[in-house]
């Protein structure tokens, strides 16, 4: 198994934040939830730049453990607000359209003051 970002990583206001940002076992890779912070503080802006902000986070973590879109089997999003929902799918399709993974997505209060967060699971079979 290996861990990325054991160190955790800085929250709002430079938390230190208590768990991987990501884990690899057996192929699979989990991606603990991505919000659109730079350098530990929220993005200014709405749904669009903080849903860019968010996947563009996602996939370093994907990059740095070698995996990329094609390899996203599932995505969990979590949105503000309800109506965000159709701008949110069309960043997303910038992402993934021509790999669409599984996803899940719900409306929620944030733990942080921002418009969306993004988790995922991806595969890719172990080298031999």
């Amino acid at each position: 198994m290996k861990r990325y970002g054991v160190e955790g990583g800085k929250g709002t206001g430079g938390q230190h934040l208590p768990f991987a940002r990501a884990v690899e076992a057996d192929g699979w890779l989990y991606v603990s939830g991505q919000v659109p912070m730079v350098n530990g503080e929220v993005i200014f802006g709405g749904i669009i730049a903080q849903s860019h902000q968010a996947i563009k986070n996602l996939f370093a973590i994907l990059n740095e453990a070698g995996y990329s879109a094609e390899h996203v089997v599932r995505c969990g999003v979590w949105l503000d607000d309800p109506r965000d929902f159709q701008s949110f799918n069309g960043v997303f399709r910038e992402y993934f359209g021509e790999h669409p993974p599984a996803r899940a997505c719900v409306v929620s209060s944030m733990v942080v003051d921002c418009k969306v967060e993004i988790d995922c699971v991806a595969y890719k079979a172990p080298a031999r």
